[in-house]
């Protein structure tokens, strides 16, 4: 009886898994503050000057062979242990854990390792992948991944209004098992694409990158599909489309504030359980915010916030029907290389 209640009475223990969340979010936010700290002495690299909104600004006027191969050599590397981690964890790992595995300790060493060592390439060559390669790659690459975020998270918590979209469960399938591979690509070809500048734009960026390797390297544990852990590392697209806009002075910041939390309100926010109640007042007050942005700004400037939610839609469908039709194809073309000689 005795031992009974000492076993009840034992205190639950503690998620590791968690703990490294905690832990990495803390790391990320301390280097985010280490490269504010140092982004002064930035200020006397030679730069072009700003040709508009297809130029990147953060580059330099003369690129070096040191930095051209020094970021390119690191990403590289970076890239491929990245894959070879999710490769190792495909293959060897079964089912999610709660606590953490040896394998999410090497992810996290390495995605430590890296960071350091992009901040010492930065402060000793600074040019980064943006020397030779558009501003457009970098942007589209985490759109692809939030698209397809659309995709594999449709059979959970649907597209429109918890309402599933008309994508297959193999195609959601498809995505949900390699996504890891996409996603690794967009955070680490982003990562690398800027130097680790000081400006806001740059600080929330890389906060966020940070939390998305850190997301990676929990693969395969509980906290990885925690929904609103999760739901918060796409929310951060708004938080850093919003402030960018801002700065940049264009005017456009409610195109990005009001198409992505429109993203949430469709579609993001009926994954993570809320009570009726509560769904209603976050439309509420998504209503209301637009209706007194836009009483200024005038009633033809409303299309400014559909045209984000419409460009992930529009991509989430058109991807998953590509998928689907490969498929498709695929099982037609099995299925003819099982037919015998003779057989209809």
């Amino acid at each position: 009886m005795s031992s009974a209640v000492k076993v009840a009475s034992a205190p639950a223990p503690r998620r590791a898994d968690l703990i490294a969340l905690w832990g990495g979010i803390l790391f990320s936010f301390l280097f985010t503050g280490l490269i504010a700290l140092a982004g002064a002495r930035l200020q006397a690299i030679p730069k072009w000057p700003d040709f508009g909104p297809d130029w990147y600004y953060w580059r330099l006027m003369e690129t070096t062979t040191a930095a051209r191969v020094t970021a390119w050599g690191l990403y590289l590397l970076h890239q491929l242990a990245a894959w070879g981690l999710i490769y190792y964890a495909q293959t060897r790992l079964k089912g999610y854990a709660p606590g953490l595995r040896p394998l999410n300790m090497v992810a996290l060493a390495v995605n430590a390792l890296f960071i350091l060592l992009h901040f010492v390439q930065t402060h000793v060559w600074y040019g980064a992948l943006a020397e030779d390669v558009s501003i457009w790659s970098s942007q589209v690459s985490v759109i692809i991944m939030l698209v397809l975020i659309l995709v594999m998270e449709n059979q959970r918590r649907g597209m429109f209004f918890g309402k599933r979209a008309p994508i297959s469960r193999e195609a959601s399938g498809f995505v949900r098992k390699y996504h890891g591979y996409v996603f690794a690509w967009a955070a680490i070809y982003t990562f690398w694409y800027h130097p680790m500048e000081s400006t806001w734009g740059h600080l929330i960026g890389f906060l966020y990158m940070f939390f998305l390797l850190l997301q990676g390297s929990l693969v395969y544990t509980r906290v990885h599909v925690n929904k609103f852990w999760t739901v918060m590392l796409e929310l951060m697209v708004l938080a850093h489309g919003t402030i960018v806009a801002v700065l940049q002075g264009n005017n456009l910041w409610p195109m990005f504030f009001f198409g992505f939390a429109g993203i949430f309100v469709v579609t993001q926010m009926w994954g993570l359980g809320l009570p009726r109640a509560a769904r209603w007042a976050i439309v509420a007050l998504y209503v209301g915010l637009v209706v007194l942005v836009y009483s200024g700004r005038g009633l033809a400037a409303t299309n400014e916030i559909i045209r984000i939610p419409v460009i992930e839609y529009v991509s989430a469908l058109a991807i998953a029907g590509l998928i689907a039709g490969g498929q498709w194809i695929a099982r037609r073309i099995r299925a003819r290389k099982l037919l015998q000689p003779g057989q209809a």
